[in-house]
């Protein structure tokens, strides 16, 4: 078994300064640690983006209307978006899964996406649970399904990036519910709510939390379906099933985090593979993280989702490999330290 202690040695044997590049080497013994080998590998890597529709937005919570989740698919899937952008950039395989859409996205046929539509959107969360229980199954399993199949491709980098209009109010719910943070301190703008916008999602977040911690006591998934999204669900299935793998797991923003909370709960040990590519500027954001044990290795006020924050990490992961890959030691130097 490859411990911390057998990374450390091994990067402060090289010719550097020790300890000389901070962040970066700690960085290196993460992912020496999760993929267990003292020269990991960050490529192949994939980014499987989870799309669904939430029904609370009918209760004012977003700036945007929903079909707007359906439009940016459809751009990610062109690779017009951010995200389809970064990837390329950061040779980042992307693959979008509709697990809830409530626009009919039949007439996309592309190797990058597929259907696998639980409902057409959840079912307004601050009126009643957000999906039924065999739903929240059928999502978890498509997240499942596609860590499989990536990791059968090779991949030894996921990312479990999400789209869907209103899905920081799901968020905000499961980060107050699991982390016991108030909701005025988990909610945040979003997507650019306005004052009154903003309001009514915080009023949303704490009535909808409290409920759900009720049942929560009683039966754990059944206070977290009630106010997850089914991309959320789709997530935490992705995670925990890519847990069991010596792959590593780069967590994007708030709404990811949200389900690494989620997978953490129901499968406990799953955040040990992970890393925390940023912190997002929404403010439950720095709670979740905390309550997983990770630290941000960007602080960029980044908020898109999409599996971008996560993206624009990957060349400091290229360079911590690098690190223990490329660099000399001071014995193959022919020179001795002196501490």
């Amino acid at each position: 078994m490859i411990t911390e202690s057998d990374v450390w040695a091994k990067l402060d044997s090289l010719a550097k300064p020790r300890r000389s590049l901070g962040r970066l080497e700690e960085l290196a013994v993460r992912l020496a640690c999760v993929q267990q080998t003292l020269t990991p590998v960050v490529r192949p890597r994939s980014l499987v983006l989870f799309a669904a529709d939430h029904g609370v937005v009918a209760s004012g919570v977003s700036a945007w209307p929903a079909d707007v989740t359906a439009l940016v698919v459809r751009a990610i899937v062109a690779g017009r978006s951010a995200s389809a952008a970064l990837a390329v950039t950061y040779r980042c395989d992307l693959r979008v899964v509709d697990v809830g859409v409530a626009a009919d996205l039949d007439d996309i046929d592309a190797p990058n996406f597929r259907h696998s539509r639980v409902a057409p959107g959840t079912r307004d969360l601050s009126r009643e649970p957000a999906m039924s229980s065999s739903e929240f199954a059928v999502a978890w399993d498509v997240g499942v399904s596609e860590a499989r199949n990536a990791v059968a491709r090779g991949s030894k980098v996921l990312i479990g990036g999400e789209m869907g209009i209103g899905n920081t109010t799901a968020a905000a719910c499961l980060t107050s519910l699991l982390t016991d943070v108030p909701a005025d301190r988990t909610t945040g703008s979003g997507a650019g709510a306005d004052d009154k916008t903003l309001e009514t999602k915080r009023r949303i977040v704490s009535a909808a939390t409290s409920r759900a911690r009720a049942l929560f006591r009683k039966d754990i998934r059944e206070g977290l379906l009630g106010i997850a999204g089914f991309e959320i669900a789709a997530l935490a299935g992705f995670f925990a099933e890519a847990a069991k793998h010596p792959v590593v797991l780069l967590l994007d923003g708030y709404v990811a985090t949200a389900a690494a909370l989620v997978a953490q709960t129901l499968r406990p040990g799953v955040a040990t593979r992970m890393v925390a590519s940023h912190l997002s500027s929404e403010p439950g954001h720095r709670a979740a993280l905390a309550f997983l044990g990770l630290q941000p290795l960007l602080d960029w006020n980044m908020r898109l989702g999409e599996g971008t924050g996560a993206l624009a990490a990957l060349p400091l992961l290229d360079g911590a490999v690098t690190l223990l890959r490329d660099v000399a030691t001071l014995d193959e130097m022919g020179v001795s330290r002196e501490d």
